[in-house]
C-alpha cells in the first residue's frame, strides 16, 4: 500500500493534510508489445526483447495496461483480480517487481494526484540502476557538475551520463528546485518549501535526485570525474553501449523522413582549377617505406617562405588523401572509396585548402573536389582567411601563418542519416584517421605537415557561407614546403 505523508494542499493558508505518496509504473516511451502463440507477450525496446509465456489473463492485462497507462500497485491488484481472481494476485506483483528490477518500466513519484518525478531508466538489466540513496538530516545539497537538464517532450528531464536514470519533471516546482540546488544549495526544509510539501514528500523528491546523481553533497570535485566536463562526458556515454539501452549504431533512421545527400560535395558556378593527377606508380618507386615513413613522422612548425609549396605538390598531397572514387548505392545512399575508411563508404569528411602562400594559386578559401581532382574558389584573400590563418599560427605556435591551412568539415547529413548515437564520435575518429594520413604523405613527400588542436570554425563558416549545423569544421592542418626538422 502507499505510503502516507503530509503535503499542503492550500499553499496560500498552508492548511495541510494526509494524502499518500504513490508510485505508479508504465513501460518506457517506444516499447512495443506483440501477442504471440497461445497466451505469451513479447516486449520490444529498441535491440531488446523479453519474450514471456503462460500469463493468464491477468498478467497479460497488466502487462497490455503499462503499455498505455500508468499503474500503481493497488490498480494492478484491482485488474488481476477482477480479470482471473485473487489466487492470481500474488504472481502478477513478482512480474511487476521483475519488471522494476530489470528497468523495462518507468517510475512515476506523486504526491496524492501530484505528479512530482517521472524515473526513466536508460539502461536494460538488473546491473544498470543505481543503488538507493538517503539524503541526511541538516546537508544543503547542490546539483551534480555533470547533470544537464533539456526538454523532453513535455517535460524537463534532468539526466547524470554516469547513472542510468534520467529524472523527468512534470511539476515545474521541481524545475525550481534544481535551480536552488544549482545556485545556493538546498537542504530538506528549503526543498520542501521551494515544492510545497511535507518534510517526508520533499525527502523522497530528494531522495530520487540524489540516487540519480542529479544531486549531491558539496565538496571539492576529484579525480577521475573533475577531468570530464558534461558535454564530452555525453557524448562518451551515448556513443557506448552498456549503461544506456538508446539505439546505437546504423539503424537509418532518417531513411522515410529526409532524402541522402550525395557522395560528391558540389559548387555549381564556383570557379574550378583542374589539378594534374600524380602518377602514383612513380611515386612508389621513389619514395621510402612505410616504415621509414612512420619513423620519420614529425608536426614541423617553419615553413620556407622564400621557396612555398606548389600547385602540384598541393594537387598531389590532396590527390593522395582526398582522391574520391563512387561505388555505386548501398542502403539507399551512395558509397564511394578513398584512401583511408569511412563509415562504411559514406565519407562525410571534406577538405578546404586556405590558400596564403602558394607558387601557381591565387590566395583565398577553396574546396577540394576529390571527384573531380579540381580545386573550387569559395572566397578570395580578405580579413577572415587573416584571421583564420592567425589562430592557425598561433595554435600550432608557428613562428608565422602556414603556407596553407586544410580545414576538414563534417557533412553531418551524410553520416548521420544511417547512424545514430555514435555520429559524431565517427567524425572525430575519421578526422584523426585523415589527419594521420596527411602526415604519412606530408612526410613521404618531403613537406612540413602540422595537426591543429583546434580552429576558428566562426570564421570559416562566415567565410564560406556554409551552415555550420550541416557541415561544421572539425579539423585542421597545417601544410607547407619544409625549411627545417624539428621535435613533435
Amino acid at each position: 500500500m502507499p505510503s502516507t505523508t503530509a503535503v499542503p494542499t492550500e499553499p496560500e493558508t498552508g492548511a495541510i493534510r494526509r494524502v499518500p505518496v504513490r508510485e505508479e509504473y508504465r513501460f518506457r516511451d517506444r516499447t512495443t508489445l506483440s501477442n504471440g502463440a497461445g497466451d505469451s507477450i513479447t516486449v520490444q525496446y529498441g535491440r531488446f526483447q523479453l519474450h514471456m509465456e503462460r500469463l493468464g489473463l491477468g498478467r497479460r492485462a497488466m502487462l497490455l495496461r503499462l503499455a498505455d497507462e500508468w499503474l500503481d500497485d493497488d490498480a494492478v491488484q484491482h485488474l488481476v483480480a477482477t480479470v482471473e481472481g485473487e489466487n492470481r494476485i500474488l504472481r502478477a506483483q513478482v512480474l511487476l517487481r521483475r519488471l522494476i528490477t530489470h528497468a523495462w518500466l518507468r517510475r512515476r513519484v506523486s504526491a496524492g494526484n501530484r505528479p512530482l518525478l517521472e524515473i526513466d531508466p536508460q539502461g536494460l538489466g538488473a546491473s544498470v540502476l543505481p543503488p538507493a540513496a538517503r539524503h541526511r538530516p541538516g546537508v544543503r545539497y547542490r546539483m551534480s557538475r555533470l547533470a544537464r537538464i533539456d526538454a523532453d517532450g513535455a517535460v524537463l528531464s534532468a539526466l547524470n551520463p554516469t547513472r542510468a536514470v534520467a529524472v523527468g519533471c512534470p511539476d515545474p516546482r521541481v524545475a525550481g528546485l534544481l535551480a536552488l540546488a544549482a545556485a545556493q544549495g538546498c537542504d530538506l526544509d528549503r526543498a520542501a518549501a521551494v515544492l510545497g510539501v511535507s518534510a517526508p514528500v520533499a525527502g523522497r523528491v530528494v531522495d530520487e535526485l540524489l540516487s540519480a546523481g542529479i544531486l549531491e553533497e558539496p565538496g571539492p570535485a576529484s579525480a577521475p570525474g573533475v577531468f570530464w566536463s558534461p558535454a564530452e562526458l555525453e557524448v562518451h556515454h551515448r556513443s557506448r553501449v552498456g549503461r544506456h539501452a538508446l539505439p546505437v549504431g546504423g539503424t537509418h533512421r532518417f531513411r522515410d523522413r529526409l532524402p541522402a545527400e550525395p557522395l560528391r560535395r558540389g559548387f555549381p558556378g564556383a570557379p574550378a582549377t583542374d589539378l594534374p593527377e600524380p602518377d602514383l606508380d612513380a611515386v612508389a618507386a621513389a619514395e621510402p617505406t612505410l616504415t621509414d615513413v612512420i619513423r620519420a613522422r614529425r608536426s614541423i612548425r617553419t615553413h620556407d617562405d622564400a621557396h612555398p609549396i606548389t600547385l602540384d605538390r598541393l594537387a598531389e598531397f590532396l590527390y593522395r588523401v582526398q582522391a574520391t572514387r563512387p561505388a555505386g548505392e548501398h542502403d539507399g545512399i551512395e558509397v564511394g572509396h578513398r584512401p583511408y575508411p569511412g563509415g562504411g563508404g559514406l565519407y562525410e569528411l571534406e577538405i578546404y585548402p586556405l590558400v596564403l602562400s602558394c607558387e601557381g594559386l591565387s590566395p583565398g578559401l577553396y574546396h577540394y573536389d576529390g571527384t573531380a581532382h579540381q580545386l573550387r574558389l569559395l572566397a578570395p584573400a580578405g580579413p577572415l582567411t587573416e584571421r583564420m590563418a592567425g589562430y592557425a599560427r598561433a595554435a600550432a605556435a608557428m613562428t608565422g601563418p602556414p603556407q596553407v591551412l586544410l580545414v576538414i568539415t563534417a557533412r553531418v547529413g551524410r553520416l548521420m542519416w544511417k547512424y545514430e548515437g555514435i555520429g559524431y564520435p565517427m567524425i572525430l575518429k575519421h578526422s584523426g584517421v585523415l589527419t594521420e594520413l596527411m602526415y604519412l604523405v606530408a612526410t613521404a613527400m618531403g613537406l612540413a605537415p602540422c595537426a591543429l588542436g583546434s580552429g576558428d570554425s566562426a570564421a570559416f563558416a562566415e567565410l564560406s557561407g556554409i551552415d555550420p549545423l550541416a557541415e561544421p569544421a572539425v579539423a585542421d592542418f597545417a601544410l607547407g614546403s619544409a625549411a627545417r626538422r624539428e621535435p613533435a
